[in-house]
């Protein structure tokens, strides 16, 4: 045996452990319901931290995530709907069958045909039905962010796709202009009387925006998701300066002192990017 079933026989010993009478009563309360999102939380961690380099954190969040696998498989087990072997078994068996230029005596000539033929296979050895539309295979229970992005690479590797940066860029500015509109008659329709319609419309708009901005993301080879935990860790950095200096100068963080924040902000942009 080697270090790594050695160390997977010991995280399995460990969470039967954890999960039997004499374990944790909190353990032994979790339901694979109730780790849900427990798993979409550790694995967005685990994001960020392959997305910071930092492999001492990847290394913690990666355990963490073989952690909740094993606890969910060995609930099943306990359920008796299938063992954590069966879930381990049937993921090797699986790209066996799905890699046949590794295990098998067929070539291909670039990634592109390895997906031609994933997909091809799932139909024809494994009984899928195809899909009445390649946008089916996107899950639903995907975050909305990531489900547009999955969506436009779909219609996009289609080619249903932009033909030049010029046209998703307008696009993307058109639904902006379409946004203000929307905006302006929310704000008129609440003296009318006619703003839930308003409030609709203005709604779709928004949506429409971020949907065109995702699809910039897309056209531009960046992952939207990517470049908005960016944008986020940017803001954090800059208004924990601002923070700082309205301590600094006794000013209160309120809309009264707004002119003074923005002052600071250009600061923080000057001075920390």
């Amino acid at each position: 045996m080697n270090e790594t079933e050695s160390a997977f026989q010991r995280l399995y010993a460990v969470i039967v452990r954890l999960r039997g009478p004499d374990g944790c009563p909190w353990d032994r309360e979790q339901t694979p319901y109730s780790l849900r999102e427990c798993l979409i939380e550790e694995t967005y961690e685990c994001v960020e931290a392959i997305t910071e380099n930092r492999s001492d954190h990847v290394k913690e969040e990666l355990g963490d995530i073989f952690l909740l696998a094993v606890m969910l498989s060995y609930m099943y087990e306990q359920a008796g709907a299938f063992s954590a072997a069966d879930a381990l078994q049937g993921v090797c068996e699986k790209l066996i069958r799905r890699h046949p230029h590794v295990f098998g005596d067929k070539s291909v000539r670039d990634s592109s045909e390895v997906l031609a033929n994933w997909a091809k296979i799932k139909v024809e050895k494994e009984g899928r039905p195809p899909k009445d539309s390649l946008l089916d295979a996107v899950s639903s229970a995907l975050p909305p962010l990531e489900r547009a992005y999955a969506l436009q690479k779909k219609a996009g590797a289609a080619g249903f796709d932009w033909s030049s940066l010029t046209g998703v860029m307008d696009k993307l500015a058109e639904e902006t202009g379409e946004a203000r509109s929307a905006a302006e008659i929310r704000g008129a329709s609440q003296k009318s009387g006619d703003a839930a319609s308003a409030e609709a419309a203005l709604r779709e708009e928004l949506g429409d925006v971020l949907f065109s901005a995702i699809n910039v993301c897309r056209f531009l080879g960046f992952h939207p998701a990517a470049a908005l935990q960016d944008a986020n860790r940017k803001f954090v950095r800059r208004f924990k300066y601002v923070e700082k200096r309205m301590k600094e100068s006794g000013a209160l963080m309120d809309k009264e002192n707004l002119a003074l924040m923005d002052a600071f902000w250009e600061e923080a942009k000057k001075e920390r990017g």
